[in-house]
């Protein structure tokens, strides 16, 4: 083991070390989970490491986008190069950005680009809670889920109808508002709807530190956000929806490329469209038909001639069609899945503007008395030829409260479109990367008290890296080409604990994990060998107001370990306050000593920040 403690310490510790931390954890009572299995499931049957955050958690978060709610959750870091709208990195047990799925109501995200969700462009107004499900899951998503997958879930209407808004200011003449309205019908064919939308804006500080060099600017540079989402569902009969998923999201934002009168600024956009049909065919069987179609498109203007603008669109359409039939207690699912990925681009002509995947899966998840059972394989087919990846889980309670698991599974990730056919970089052989996950985990959950402890060991092959000088020789490759010739490996153990003592609440988590390049023997950029969050919440009555400390330990911002970014440990502040069932304020203080620390080697991070707002209603 790479850890700084032995594997046989550490699993003989976990049982000290839950007893004596508290950390953050989420109860079991009524938590159904849907994308550990692709199906609802209750959180006593998942075996996968998994955290949820709840609408209201969400909602008396005070957090200013979606990367600063992930960064306080177990196994997440993050890295930025500036304010709140500019390019976020959000790795997960140290795998990176393009190494994660992001869903967003089933329909998956991304620029194939890049193979990274671009994250400040999803607004965190329109969410009503996340899934985040650690470790491989390409078995029933396919590629890119080595490290993990999240998904996020927007506000679905039921009951009567409901109105909800918010409206908060902040530093740097920081404004946000949203409003959103949501009900069903009721009756034999009742229609659902839940419509949203918000707005974000802020002027921001300056994106870089002097110590860049010619790209500094000490303008400030601030961020225009605005989002729409909706859902519609119509019941044609018992057992039988259908329904269709919107999402728009624009994000101009302001970044610095050296000292000139000329705006230089960044456009993202982002939408999601998806129609669906839920029927149950038969008693034990039922269909799920899902059509979408997601787009991101970027455009950068870093000058005002010609040159400095840069226009790159993807498309995704997917068509996916799931059946899960009941075999007993046991639940079947069959997939079968066709993705098409287009490309557009100003910059450079694509010998392959498109490409398309077909893939077919099966899964198995079975109880027996205190014994959990899963097992899935599936074959991906596309140009970069076909992949199968598989996993199998088995959990066992001990006592209703007690459980252990363990699984093993395999995934792999795609070469991107820049790492086939970027100019001077791209190699259109490469292959997609490998990788092999085995984990074992304890939790225990009594209500009061939660404790959780994983261990994984995730090995990658085929690392998609620059290699310099290219083997396919210097012509056309001046600076190197991506190319696979690298090993990783990702291996953690992570503790979590919460406990509930009257009005106080107390959690903590930590993560203790080695992200190594094998080949080069140098920590993965941009991650920590230690990093945590501790919390401390007190409600009476109407009043709920708590700390957190947010700790890293040191980074390198190089793949050569050259360039140190040091640790780091941020104090927020934050209460709520509850006027009436409806009208609620809260206040939240981030970083309250003004510590000055990097997520990105010369990019400024936020100071001492300080918001307030006021909402009506909580979903």
């Amino acid at each position: 083991m790479t850890l700084r403690i032995s594997r046989p310490a550490a699993l003989t510790s976990l049982a000290l070390a839950m007893a004596a931390s508290y950390a953050h954890a989420e109860p079991t009572t009524g938590t159904v989970l849907v994308t550990a299995t692709r199906h609802p499931q209750a959180l006593a049957d998942v075996i996968s490491d998994s955290v949820t955050i709840s609408p209201e958690q969400i909602a008396e978060s005070g957090a200013g986008s979606i990367v600063d709610l992930l960064q306080r959750q177990r196994g997440i870091e993050i890295a930025r190069t500036g304010g709140a709208g500019t390019n976020s990195t959000v790795f997960i047990r140290g795998a990176n950005s393009n190494q994660n799925i992001v869903l967003v109501d089933g329909v998956r995200i991304g620029s194939s680009t890049t193979g990274a969700a671009n994250w400040s462009a999803i607004p965190l107004t329109a969410i009503d809670h996340i899934e985040i499900i650690y470790g491989p899951l390409s078995s029933l998503y396919g590629a890119d889920a080595i490290g993990g997958v999240i998904q996020i879930f927007t506000k679905k209407g039921k009951g009567a109808p409901a109105f909800t808004a918010f409206a908060g200011y902040g530093t740097d003449n920081t404004r946000e508002a949203d409003a959103s309205i949501s009900g069903a019908t009721g009756g034999e064919h009742s229609i659902s709807y839940a419509i949203s939308a918000g707005k974000e804006k802020s002027d921001g500080f300056s994106a870089t530190r002097p110590g860049i060099g010619k790209a500094y600017n000490a303008d400030k540079d601030g961020y225009d956000h605005e989002s729409a989402t909706a859902q519609f569902g119509l019941r044609l009969a018992e057992g039988h929806e259908v329904g269709a998923l919107l999402l728009h999201s624009k994000l101009e934002s302001q970044y610095d490329n050296g000292v000139a009168a000329f705006d230089v600024r960044s456009n993202a956009k982002l939408e999601n469209a998806s129609i669906y049909s839920k029927n149950q065919i038969l008693p034990i069987w039922q269909s799920l038909v899902q059509y979408s179609q997601t787009k991101d498109e970027g455009a950068t203007y870093s000058s005002a001639q010609a040159s400095g603008y840069s226009q790159i669109n993807t498309k995704q359409t997917d068509f996916t069609w799931q059946n899960d039939v009941q075999i007993g207690a046991d639940v079947l699912q069959l997939l079968y899945s066709h993705r098409k990925e287009e490309v557009e681009t100003n910059g450079y002509k694509l010998d392959n503007p498109q490409r398309t995947t077909n893939s077919f899966a099966a899964s198995y998840n079975a109880r027996r008395g205190d014994n959990l059972f899963t097992a899935s394989a599936r074959r991906d087919k596309s140009m970069y030829g076909a992949k199968t990846t598989g996993s199998l889980g088995y959990g066992y309670n001990f006592t209703q409260a007690l459980r252990a698991t363990a699984s093993y599974g395999t995934s792999f990730r795609a070469p991107t479109y820049n790492e086939l056919y970027y100019p001077s970089y791209g190699n259109p052989h490469n292959k997609p990367e490998l990788g092999k996950n085995a984990e074992v985990g304890l939790r225990y959950d009594s209500g009061a008290t939660a404790l959780s402890a994983s261990y994984y060991r995730n090995r990658l092959t085929d690392l998609l890296v620059n290699t310099n000088p290219c083997p396919l020789g210097s012509a056309g490759y001046t600076s190197g080409c991506a190319y696979n010739v690298n090993h990783a490996l990702l291996e953690g153990l992570t503790l979590s604990a919460s406990q509930q003592l009257g009005r106080f609440t107390f959690a903590a988590n930590v993560d203790l994990q080695d992200p190594k390049d094998e080949t080069s023997g140098k920590r993965l950029q941009r991650r920590a060998k230690k990093h945590g969050n501790l919390l401390a919440d007190y409600a009476a009555g109407a009043w709920k107001a708590g700390v957190e400390l947010q700790l890293s330990g040191d980074r390198y911002d190089d793949a050569a370990n050259n360039n140190r970014m040091g640790g780091y440990g941020l104090v927020n502040l934050y209460a709520t306050y509850h006027f009436n069932r409806d009208w609620s304020a809260l206040v939240r203080w981030n970083n309250i000593n003004d510590k000055q620390y990097d997520l990105a080697r010369n990019y400024t991070t936020p100071m001492s920040k300080l918001f307030a707002g006021i909402r009506y209603g909580y979903k």
